[in-house]
């Protein structure tokens, strides 16, 4: 249980668009208490804003975007569980193109980024969900629920038909030093006799061995392999974090999830947020003052020096 965080100064960056291809420029500026997150379009004139809500997702195939009036801001999840990851509750986040930059295709650059800003802590207390009935979508031997916990977690099962991807689980237990140390780092991956086929339907156009896990038929294409034994369902969690996100504040409550993606963890967030009976919004007291600065956690600082 906390107070609503922010930056503590804006950061800025350039990469790669994952699906355009394209440069992107990036900054991340501190936001007042229950701005939420928010992204502004700064190529488009009075910057057009949109919020990281549920009900601003436009498209859940191979990347969560988001969208308002028709104008798009693609690939939001890795930057959205970032955020989220580290507590970050209030944030405006630039871009002068329709996709967020995939930089090396996990959260790590953007937790980077993040840190070096640093956070800082605001004088109000933070909104919660707190889950007290199970909320479950199944759908084709795909499957993705909240239950009622005392603390937010995860548990996933992928199952790909692949000799080099087979059945993987994980539980994960949230706190910001395990979103760093196991999470955070995890890449987005694909498979290379699918990458014809997403090109000539508009994605993986910036795809590459820095910025994606490429598959071959018999092994990991990538000269220095995994960064984890699992790290395909560790990134479905990362995936996760950033779609839960959209419901608009942290949940307590565990997410347990089997064979699932962008668009059932949508429909999930969704179905959470017809369901107002099974949950209540909280808050938590803290033992410091409004207004004093937080302690990044112990991991958040080692990520910091290491990838200074």
């Amino acid at each position: 249980m906390k107070y609503q965080r922010t930056l503590a100064s804006s950061i800025a960056c350039a990469g790669i668009g994952l699906h355009s291809g394209h440069k992107i420029n990036l900054r991340i500026l501190p936001a007042a208490v229950d701005t939420g997150i928010v992204f502004r379009r700064v190529d488009l004139k009075n910057s057009f804003e949109i919020q990281a809500t549920a009900e601003h997702v436009v498209d859940t195939s191979l990347n969560t975007t988001l969208g308002r009036n028709r104008v798009l801001v693609k690939t939001a999840e890795h930057l959205l569980a970032a955020l989220a990851g580290l507590g970050i509750d209030n944030a405006v986040i630039e871009l002068d193109a329709p996709e967020v930059p995939i930089m090396d295709g996990s959260a790590a650059s953007h937790i980077y980024l993040l840190t070096s800003a640093g956070i800082r802590r605001q004088n109000k207390l933070q909104r919660f969900i707190k889950i007290h009935e199970p909320i479950e979508i199944k759908e084709n031997g795909r499957f993705a629920a909240v239950y009622p916990s005392d603390v937010p977690e995860i548990t996933y099962e992928i199952d790909f038909n692949h000799p080099m991807l087979k059945v993987q689980r994980l539980h994960y237990r949230y706190s910001e030093d395990a979103f760093v140390r196991d999470i955070a780092r995890a890449r987005t991956f694909g498979f290379l006799k699918e990458v014809e086929q997403l090109q000539a339907r508009g994605y993986a156009r910036g795809g590459s061995l820095d910025n994606a896990i490429v598959i071959g038929d018999y092994r990991i294409l990538n000269p220095e392999g995994l960064r984890f034994p699992d790290e395909f369902v560790r990134h479905k969690i990362l995936d996760a974090i950033g779609d839960l996100s959209l419901v608009g504040c942290p949940i307590i409550g565990h997410f347990q999830a089997t064979k699932s993606g962008h668009a059932l963890n949508a429909r999930l967030v969704n179905r959470i947020l017809e369901s107002p009976e099974k949950w209540s919004y909280v808050t938590g007291s803290d033992e410091r003052p409004a207004g004093a600065p937080s302690e990044e956690p112990a991991a958040v600082r080692r990520f910091a020096r290491a990838s200074a």
